[in-house]
């Protein structure tokens, strides 16, 4: 059948996979949320492992579940992989991945996991590289469900995606349970995606490398919700959050349409004293917020709220005083991840406060202004984040549709990458509905 953008969906698909793409506009509801199982402690409870197996033998662990895990980390993350090796080899298999999103350094253990049973379905906000090619080219045979950073809470909360035991690196945690991430060798700022696992899930495991006396301060997963914690040598190098998707640009062409971004948003009317913001990834993108400060600063305008993954530039904003909170959920770069242990007004939020559409009210809800970027966006102003022009997946929806039902929402792309254009027809994968898009900008 189509959907209402026109796009043909397997009945197949469609019956084992809820409805069909229906309109951006959603009607008030009522709902029923889920709750978690939870095993009571006493005061003679250990939650402290000697290792990773203990943990999955204790949690329960076994063949047909679903688990999670958090991508804050980005290509520095060793969590995922440690955590997998266990699991192959202890045998438990047809296992459900439901990580917030899969980054290229977990992608050869997703596709040896895939070829030798060990995961039979797979849940993300994206996939790219080996992996991307690997699922596109036929390496499973479930497919793969993709949600953005705000459907996938919503999915969380609902039941609809009911996690079994979840696996979240943090930087500090004390034996109880009470964790951050902003302290500790291995720093990545805010907890986000990982606090509604840690909140839904039946099972949560901490995996630190920075354990402390008990009680641990602040709390960002609080000992409430946490069943077992294991010391390991290392959960990341926080030095590659920035890697990837969210690296800083020295190309002209980007810095060129960066400034034009700048031009565009100060000849709104939304470009005025307690306006909001957030930039998303792709280097043109990120390279805006350092071209606002001057132009916020010579005009005497201060935004009220900068919103999304948190860079660098956005916090020195803040300490500038050019913006007055920063609401993060996750942080792009060292920088970010740094400001919030130092700075009151740079506030953790999770995924679901950010943009769930199933609550009483998230934050993209109040937003401004959004820049996003594109690797397809057509003329009818359909914007795909996902594919290639040859439908192989090779990058994530993170938060561009829920960002996108900003007042003013912009993308920044280049007119061509290498020799394939991004402005067709038809975008390749239909990820965010043009009736959100308002703005196109390239260098032209």
């Amino acid at each position: 059948m189509h959907n209402k953008q026109r796009r043909s969906i397997p009945s197949s698909v469609l019956t084992k996979y809820k409805k069909e793409f229906q309109s951006v506009s959603l009607s008030p509801q009522t709902i029923q949320r889920c709750a978690p199982k939870v095993t009571t402690v006493t005061n003679q409870t250990n939650k402290l492992m000697h290792s990773i197996k203990e943990a999955i033998e204790k949690s329960g662990l076994k063949d047909g579940m679903t688990i999670s895990f958090h991508h804050h980390l980005r290509e520095g993350d060793f969590v995922f992989n440690q955590v997998m090796a266990v699991i192959r080899e202890m045998g438990i298999k047809e296992l459900t991945l439901a990580p917030s999103s899969l980054t290229n350094t977990m992608n050869e253990m997703v596709i040896e996991c895939i070829k030798d049973g060990t995961v039979t379905h797979i849940t993300s906000s994206g996939m790219r590289g080996s992996l991307g090619e690997f699922i596109s080219h036929g390496g499973m045979d479930n497919p793969v469900i993709l949600r953005s950073h705000g459907n996938r809470p919503r999915a969380i909360e609902s039941g609809e995606l009911k996690i079994d035991v979840a696996f979240l690196g943090v930087p500090t945690s004390d034996d109880y349970g009470n964790a951050n991430a902003t302290v500790g060798k291995s720093v990545f700022g805010s907890l986000g995606y990982a606090k509604v696992d840690a909140q839904y899930a039946d099972k949560v495991i901490l995996l630190t490398d920075h354990l402390v006396p008990y009680p641990n301060t602040p709390i960002s997963i609080p000992q409430t919700q946490v069943d077992y914690v294991v010391e390991v040598e290392a959960i990341g190098d926080p030095n590659k959050i920035g890697a990837g998707a969210t690296r800083f640009t020295k190309n002209p062409k980007e810095l060129k349409i960066a400034e034009m971004v700048k031009d565009v948003i100060v000849h709104s009317p939304y470009f005025k004293d307690g306006f909001s913001f957030q930039t998303g990834t792709g280097g043109a993108a990120l390279a805006v917020t350092r071209y606002l400060a001057s132009e916020m600063e010579e005009k005497q305008i201060k935004a009220s709220f900068a919103l999304g993954g948190i860079t660098k530039p956005t916090v020195d904003l803040l300490e500038k005083g050019l913006v007055e909170k920063v609401l993060d959920v996750q942080d792009f770069d060292k920088g970010a991840a740094e400001g919030m242990a130092r700075l009151e007004n740079q506030q953790e939020i999770d995924a679901s406060f950010y943009a769930d559409p199933s609550n009483k009210g998230a934050v993209v809800n109040q937003l401004d202004v959004a820049i996003l970027s594109a690797l397809e966006i057509d003329t009818n102003f359909n914007v795909n984040v996902m594919t290639g022009s040859d439908g192989v997946l090779r990058g994530a929806i993170g938060g561009h549709q829920d960002a996108a039902t900003a007042k003013l929402t912009i993308i920044s792309a280049p007119l061509v990458r290498g020799r394939i254009p991004t402005v067709v027809n038809d975008v390749t994968t239909l990820i965010t509905p043009g009736i959100t898009i308002d703005v196109l900008v390239t260098e032209a």
